[in-house]
């Protein structure tokens, strides 16, 4: 009987396999093996897409008629500084004695992606292959992907997404960048006062770009808007009411021009009218209680983590990079702490909910979470989490959401961000097996005359979950800006939350019925100022490419890539990363908060100009839509890549063709305005196709995303 050959992604996952197999293993260079098996490991990737210059001599120099570049079949080569850990694994899966391979790199398109090329490569024949997918590094979970692996050809499909992902970025990366650098690379250069400029896009890098120049553009258009409203407010004895005044129907400014919205005027002596027509009789003014409502409203807990969650609250929280975020949700599963990281999914699967309790057993000794653990077990709550809404096979492509896995023994060696980052986990994990909170709102609408008033007040009356998350902030940075922000008032009526302690005026309210009339002592103009929209920071922009959708006003067109985000959880961070390393974006390494370059804002005119979809995020995100019809078998490989080939070829036939670096400049001139001089030199950015270069040289790197 032969042996089996176990290959995962890099060393440190190849050690945790040879644990979980109990096998005695002799160390070697480059793997490991015991009587019975052998354990091997790629470091990341092998083996690359070649450059073009591979292609023949004609591609080593950017020129006009070398493009569109669309190569029949498409080479690769092992990557250098990995060639000799390539040759070890080409002979461990070769060697006659081995005949059936474990593939046991990421559960993933990524992961899936870097063994086809070592088996392409290595030019493995006549093995049984079995994929090995598993969504943490725990013995027990490693044992029972071994026992359930499926022959290598069930992830075909998932291969085929891989392979065409890599080919899109490639062809999009090599094709756009080198002839937008050759159309427009000079005249960005003579403006910025440099020798030369690449212009470095991507199918997903310069999507993103573009939502980071746009949102820069609205702000500078902006036109702040001041507003004013009027309140009513009580006597201070026994808890102070204040209600805000709405111009409803029967209003004596109902409609009215003068308005800025149904709740504020545009001008402050209009809101002085008003007062002047309330006012009217003698103090106190009555108001009467035209309606009032009660009710018990429950906030349930949030769905758990996923990749995209985790990393805008920890750019929230902790204000770290997405980039740092993923790293140390990598390290927490490579310690056996949490599940897979690079998941989309925010819900557990049918399967994992049945053996929950062990996960949750496993935090009773970890000491921040363990009162909440036992809490969870002793309710048995746990036992009817299947039913719920954080249970969902539907919703789950590759793995579950993010959760800790019960084993605590490597928490005590975490640095303080890590920790912190467990800690977000395991709340958001424990936070499901308890009840919703209770909240206790009442609204009121009082009467003046013709006008009336609006109140609402909300009370917390039982924590529930939230006693196991309230260290963590609740609320979230709101995406845009709102008079709310600016007035410190809500604009739907004067809602307040006066927390726990301020139960008088809870009694007080609670007594008040439909047709009592309370005294007013006063009223009051209160000034806002409408605000522009948020600059994005690194998480919150992370969640506006996974819900790239949300951003598509087609409602059918919305629907179809409701799924479907710019980018992928495990690439989201690096094309930040990448954007800012060209500096095409700034990030604020102690807000987070992302703006563009000139340079990356020139950049954003020259593709509005010349090949607009790539700015797109419907657009970006329909690639992605079609790469999971290919795993799902609805479109082949071939249909695909015609539809790559064509619009390649269209968008860069045109770039050729067009003349219009004129038209450009004023759009250089307008957008430097907001720069400082010194601001404007040396942004010349690292192209596409490497590290910064001349025009007209050779590629160095990969191509953008």
């Amino acid at each position: 009987m032969g042996k089996s050959l176990y290959i995962a992604e890099k060393p440190s996952v190849a050690q945790a396999f040879a644990s979980a197999l109990g096998e005695t293993m002799k160390k070697y260079d480059g793997y490991l093996e015991s009587d019975h098996l052998v354990i091997t490991w790629c470091v990341g990737h092998l083996i690359a897409m070649s450059y073009p210059d591979a292609y023949g001599e004609a591609y080593k120099k950017w020129r006009f008629d070398t493009l569109p570049f669309l190569p029949e079949s498409f080479r690769y080569e092992v990557i250098r500084s990995a060639s000799k850990q390539f040759t070890v694994v080409r002979k461990l899966l070769n060697r006659p004695d081995v005949d059936t391979i474990y593939v046991c790199t990421d559960s993933g398109r990524e992961g899936e992606y870097i063994y086809r090329l070592v088996r392409q490569e290595a030019g493995v024949k006549d093995k049984v292959e079995r994929r090995v997918w598993i969504d943490s590094q725990t013995d027990e979970e490693i044992r029972r992907g071994i026992r359930e692996a499926k022959l290598l050809s069930a992830y075909d499909t998932l291969s085929d997404a891989a392979y065409l992902r890599a080919k899109e970025d490639y062809l999009m990366g090599i094709n756009f960048s080198r002839a937008l650098t050759l159309r427009y690379g000079d005249s960005m250069a003579v403006f910025l006062g440099e020798r030369y400029c690449v212009i470095s896009v991507g199918r997903v890098m310069t999507c993103v770009l573009g939502m980071i120049v746009s949102r820069e553009r609205e702000i500078r258009r902006f036109t702040e808007t001041p507003f004013y409203r009027v309140f009513a407010l009580t006597p201070e004895t026994d808890g102070p009411i204040q209600a805000e005044w709405r111009a409803v129907e029967g209003s004596a400014f109902y409609q009215s021009p003068k308005l800025y919205r149904e709740n504020g005027f545009r001008k402050q002596e209009d809101a002085r009218k008003l007062i002047e027509l309330l006012e009217q009789g003698e103090k106190p003014w009555k108001a009467g209680v035209l309606e009032i409502q009660r009710k018990t409203e429950k906030k349930n807990p949030p769905l758990l983590y996923n990749l995209a969650e985790l990393q805008n609250d920890c750019s929230r929280i902790f204000k770290i990079s997405p980039d740092q975020t993923l790293s140390i949700a990598q390290e927490l599963y490579e310690k056996k702490l949490t599940t897979y990281p690079r998941t989309d999914a925010r819900v557990l699967s049918a399967a994992i909910a049945k053996e929950i309790s062990r996960n949750i057993g496993g935090l009773t000794h970890f000491p921040p979470a363990a009162p909440f653990a036992k809490e969870a077990l002793e309710r048995g709550t746990w036992k009817g989490i299947a039913r719920t809404k954080y249970v969902n096979d539907a919703q789950i492509t590759d793995h579950y959401a993010i959760i800790p896995t019960g084993q605590t023994q490597a928490v005590n060696g975490l640095s303080s961000l890590s920790f912190g980052v467990y800690c977000l986990i395991v709340k958001r994990f424990l936070g499901i097996f308890y009840p919703p909170a209770l909240y206790r709102r009442i609204s009121l609408i009082l009467g003046i005359g013709k006008e009336q008033f609006f109140a609402s007040f909300r009370l917390l009356k039982e924590e529930g979950y939230l006693a196991v998350m309230k260290q963590e902030k609740q609320e979230k940075e709101p995406e845009k800006g709102s008079e709310k922000e600016e007035s410190g008032d809500s604009p739907d009526g004067g809602e307040t939350d006066p927390g726990a302690g301020d139960g008088q005026l809870f009694r007080r309210l609670e007594k008040i019925r439909k047709g009592d009339i309370l005294p007013i002592e006063r009223f009051e103009i209160r000034e806002g100022k409408t605000s522009p929209p948020k600059r994005y920071n690194s998480g919150s922009m992370i969640l506006a490419m996974e819900n790239a959708g949300q951003l598509i006003e087609d409602e059918e067109l919305r629907e179809q890539i409701r799924t479907c985000g710019i980018g992928t959880s495990s690439t989201r961070a690096e094309i930040l990363k990448k954007l800012e390393n060209n500096r095409y974006i700034s990030l604020n390494k102690k807000t987070q908060i992302l703006t563009p370059t000139l340079l990356g804002e020139m950049i954003y005119d020259v593709v509005r100009c010349s090949i607009n979809p790539l700015l797109s995020p419907a657009f970006t995100a329909s690639w992605e839509k079609g790469l999971n019809y290919v795993v799902e078998g609805k479109v082949t490989s071939d249909e695909y890549m015609e539809k790559l080939t064509s619009y390649v070829a269209k968008y860069t036939n045109q770039v050729k063709a067009a003349h219009n670096q004129s038209t450009l400049l004023p759009m250089y001139q307008d957008a430097a305005r907001f720069y400082r001089p010194k601001d404007r030199a040396g942004t010349s950015g690292s192209g596409s196709e490497g590290k910064p270069v001349k025009r007209r040289t050779t590629r160095k790197r990969g191509p953008s995303r």
